[in-house]
């Protein structure tokens, strides 16, 4: 009985009077204000989350789902790890050795023979089957998705990195010069032609998948890369393909067999300082968002004390009735919680259509050269739950001053009789 008149005198309230009664003007601005605010949340809740799929997606170009490294040195023999046993794990999909240094590119004049324009790159040295592990095929808008080592080895590049040396790789004669220092040589001063190993590609394919990637990266054939640093036999990193609900498992696996003495590491761990930043950006905007709604509620609190000051004779009569002061109390409790909630779901109706109009159509499009062409968004429900949550939340600190207000109003009002 209690419930349901708690109930029914917060409905009756929520409607007001068809007057120009200042309470009544006043919760729909409040309304009015929390709703505009949810929307906001759900729009930049959803926007975050089409950015971090879009970062997570180009990472998976080039970071797989689970590496190995050494733990000291850049390069390991390739014997240490063989790669049958990786392939025969539960859970591997795919498995490639990789070599990984940096080098000094450049274009080659076909006439002089020598290198025009330079650049320091990132020498990836792959076999065919790296495509299979990472998704940087996918990025291949131009030339072939494959290396070829023969007498001509060919080479994938990024975009930026072919611009800036200015090589095509439609012109057969087009070459990058891959220059790496010679170990054998400890005083290069006085050995300068062997100073330097050389390796000559030609780009065959090319890559666009963002500027941190196109503008380092080369991809070459993994035996060639190994001559160029001097590394025959070495690696520096084993990468996996494993299926999704697979990969802790198998990094635990893969630790405890490994040891110390290599690192195995998750795409996460491998950017852990990249997803942790996304992160964080989206929870201090929620932080900011919360103060914004925090704000905006103070205009329910002024409301809410106007309507326990006009409902004075209601709580009268409601505590001479045998109505306890607790009932009076949870009455404007749930009044301001039905005033967030009017207003919130209505900003989270509005919120999501327009972020699921933009996730299907892209209306809303992007300045600059990006990967997309407009604002990724992506809605989650759990950031719907939590923006009610949060809305709910605030219409119980607005209404608690209120509230008790309401409460004392009532003990006067017993007291007096």
């Amino acid at each position: 009985m209690e419930r349901q008149l708690i109930w029914q005198l917060a409905i009756r309230y929520l409607r007001g009077k068809r007057s120009m009664n200042a309470v009544p003007v006043l919760s729909r601005i409040s309304m009015a204000a929390i709703g505009v605010v949810s929307a906001a949340m759900i729009i930049t809740f959803s926007v975050f989350n089409g950015f971090e799929h879009e970062v997570k997606s180009l990472y998976k170009a080039f970071y797989p789902d689970v590496r190995i490294t050494a733990a000291r040195g850049k390069f390991f023999p390739a014997t240490a790890i063989p790669l049958a046993g990786l392939q025969k794990m539960e859970g591997v999909e795919s498995v490639a050795p990789v070599l990984e240094d940096n080098a000094l590119a450049g274009d080659l004049d076909n006439i002089s023979g020598s290198a025009n324009r330079q650049k320091v790159v990132s020498v990836k040295g792959v076999q065919n089957n790296y495509f299979k592990v990472n998704n940087v095929g996918d990025y291949i808008d131009a030339g072939v998705d494959t290396v070829v080592n023969e007498e001509r080895p060919t080479a994938i590049t990024g975009r930026g990195i072919a611009q800036e040396l200015g090589v095509d790789i439609n012109n057969v004669f087009s070459s990058i010069m891959l220059y790496y220092p010679n170990p054998a040589v400890t005083n290069p001063e006085n050995d300068p032609l062997n100073a330097y190993q050389s390796l000559k590609l030609h780009p065959a394919g090319m890559f666009t998948v963002g500027n941190e990637f196109d503008d380092k990266y080369i991809l070459a054939p993994l035996h060639k890369v190994q001559e160029l640093f001097h590394a025959q036999g070495m690696y520096s990193s084993i990468e996996l393909k494993i299926n999704p609900s697979a990969v802790n498992d198998v990094k635990r696996q893969l630790q405890s067999q490994l040891g110390s003495q290599y690192k195995v590491e998750t795409r996460y761990e491998q950017n852990k300082t990249v997803y942790m930043m996304v992160a964080a950006e989206k929870w201090v905007t929620y932080v900011i968002l919360v103060f914004v709604l925090i704000i905006a509620s103070f205009n329910m609190v002024g409301a809410l004390s106007m309507l326990v000051i006009e409902k004075k004779k209601d709580i009268a009569i409601l505590r001479a009735m045998g109505a306890e002061a607790g009932t009076i109390k949870k009455v404007f409790l749930l009044e301001a919680v039905l005033w967030a909630c009017v207003g919130g779901v209505s900003g989270l109706t509005l919120g999501t259509a327009i972020a699921l109009i933009q996730q299907e159509f892209g209306i809303i499009k992007l300045q600059g050269a990006f990967v997309v062409d407009a604002y990724p968004v992506k809605v989650h429900v759990t950031d719907i739950f939590m923006v009610t949550a949060t809305i709910i939340a605030v219409g119980l600190l607005a209404g608690w001053y209120p509230a008790v207000r309401a409460s004392k109003s009532a003990e006067l009002s017993l007291k007096s009789t």
